[in-house]
């Protein structure tokens, strides 16, 4: 075959890719079904958030492509056909009807609580009363305002058990839903007590199994705390270069500041240094400041506290290193580079008059889009209270599981094969760069209550002399410290030469 044969048989083989309908009719197509974002993931074999960031405009390619062009034209032809069979005179009311104008969307504000409903295209019986709503949380048709909610009205919903018309049902707040208590899932515990009963209590192997499927758990997990969020989650946006890599095993081009700094000179004599770890450190630092959509380049020198992202800086001189290691971490190349937002806020925090540690950075781009604090907030809380509990009933299988939830949830949304359903590189390095900040920000803590700082590395690890009870509370919750190690330094050893001890 010569050259323009293939060329020939190449375009022969081409496929036009199947059409699909802008983003705001893909999501009215699903909703005008009354289907939920899960229940089309499972059946086009993807993730909730998948579908979430196509009907927030990111396209799919390849068969699943087809498999939703097909979906959406087969919601199309359905709802056509619901209408030619409606007759005359019985169309729905719509929003502009009923309120004299636009509906807002759940999706407005400015939060991030998380317990918004969607609305509907038609009235539907109330779950919890009965009654017409207008509206759905988690799936479920109710009133979103309590007064709105009232007795079930006379009929066959009056049919219901007099004790549950009495009240004497317990039920516990979950949003603006109202669920019985013994309806409230706990997907973790539920895990855990099927992988015991699996390997007939077996701890080890229960354990390995929970670890093993961590990423996917994890992943479901996100997409149970974040129904009814004002924010959909951009699972697969359109990255900047400099958030790929350079090579197949090569890094991006991201500084993400990781510390390993050691303290040059001690005070005469011999000490016992204490090595602490930091309990939870990536669990912690899911609590930062996520872009939320598709990152958008910037030039400048101005800084935007509502957006969050990835900035060219040229970096301050740091005059401290005798005391505390650099916030930038070890980097032994001059000039600009790129880091984190919360590397960036980091130094612009420590030039501020209440540190006057250095002077500002140099912002010369950026790459940003708006963005929350409270992106990851219901998912940190659910692992932290079962972290909490599980260390409270000595569960150690628990304490394992949701360490691995967390700790590969965070190593695999960048370029993984391991997690298809969330490509954040950019939420991979701002989320480790956090637990970096956190680890520096107790150096100085430890620093400023009279503490020697010995050394600083990684995620989790604080090297210091002195009484440190008095400046950390000891134990397992994230909010404490532990042991790792004591050893000892001075005239005949090189506190340089202790690496062992930390690694």
């Amino acid at each position: 075959m010569t050259d323009f044969e293939a060329i020939d048989a190449l375009l022969a083989g081409a496929r036009e890719e199947a059409p699909l309908p802008p983003a705001g009719e893909r999501r009215a197509l699903r909703e005008e079904l009354n289907l939920s974002q899960a229940q089309v993931a499972q059946a086009l074999g993807v993730g909730p958030s998948t579908v979430g960031g196509w009907e927030a405009g990111r396209d799919p390619s390849g068969e699943v492509r087809d498999k939703y062009a097909y979906f959406l034209e087969g919601a199309r032809t359905k709802l056509a056909e619901r209408a030619t069979a409606r007759p005359a005179g019985h169309e729905p009311p719509t929003a502009e009807d009923e309120e004299g104008g636009p509906q807002a969307s759940p999706h407005d504000g400015d939060g991030d609580d998380g317990d918004d409903g969607e609305a509907l295209h038609r009235e539907q019986p109330c779950v919890l009363c009965g009654r017409p709503a207008r509206h759905q949380v988690a799936g479920f048709p109710q009133h979103l305002d309590p007064g709105e909610c009232g007795t079930a009205p006379t009929g066959e919903s009056d049919a219901r058990t007099g004790s549950e018309s009495a009240g004497t049902v317990r039920v516990v707040p979950a949003g603006r839903r109202v669920r019985t208590a013994d309806e409230s899932p706990d997907p973790i515990r539920e895990a855990v007590a099927a992988a015991l009963a699996a390997h007939f209590g077996d701890v080890e192997a229960a354990t390995a199994a929970l670890v093993a499927r961590a990423i996917p758990d994890a992943m479901a997990l996100l997409d149970g705390t974040r129904r009814g969020g004002r924010y959909d989650i951009v699972a697969h946006p359109w990255i900047p270069d400099i958030l790929r890599k350079q090579t197949a095993r090569g890094p991006d081009r991201i500084w993400e500041a990781r510390p390993k700094w050691a303290r040059p000179e001690l005070p005469t004599g011999q000490h016992q240094v204490t090595a602490l770890d930091i309990n939870g450190a990536y669990l912690s630092a899911l609590k930062t400041h996520l872009p939320i959509g598709q990152l958008e380049h910037s030039s400048g020198f101005g800084h935007d506290r509502r957006r969050a992202g990835v900035h060219l800086i040229t970096p301050p001189v740091w005059e401290h290193d005798a005391v505390l290691p650099n916030p930038l971490g070890n980097r032994d190349e001059p000039g600009p580079l790129w880091v984190t937002e919360p590397t960036l806020r980091l130094l612009l925090r420590l030039s501020g008059p209440k540190y006057a540690l250095c002077d500002p950075p140099e912002i010369h781009e950026s790459f940003t889009s708006g963005a929350t604090e409270n992106l990851l907030e219901k998912f940190r809380v659910a692992l932290k209270e079962a972290r909490e509990r599980a260390i409270a009933e000595e569960d150690e299988v628990t304490v394992e599981y949701v360490k691995a939830m967390y700790s590969k949830f965070v190593s695999t949304m960048g370029e993984s094969n391991y997690n298809r359903e969330l490509y954040r590189p950019d939420w991979m390095h701002l989320i480790r760069s956090q637990a970096f900040a956190n680890l520096w920000m107790k150096a100085y803590k430890a620093h400023e209550e009279g503490l020697v700082v010995v050394r600083a590395m990684g995620t989790d690890e604080l090297h210091v002399l002195g009484e440190w009870r008095r400046v950390f509370p000891e134990g397992r919750g994230v909010s404490e410290v532990k042991v790792k190690d004591t050893y000892t330094v001075g005239c005949d050893t090189d506190p340089i030469a202790a690496d062992e001890h930390g690694d």
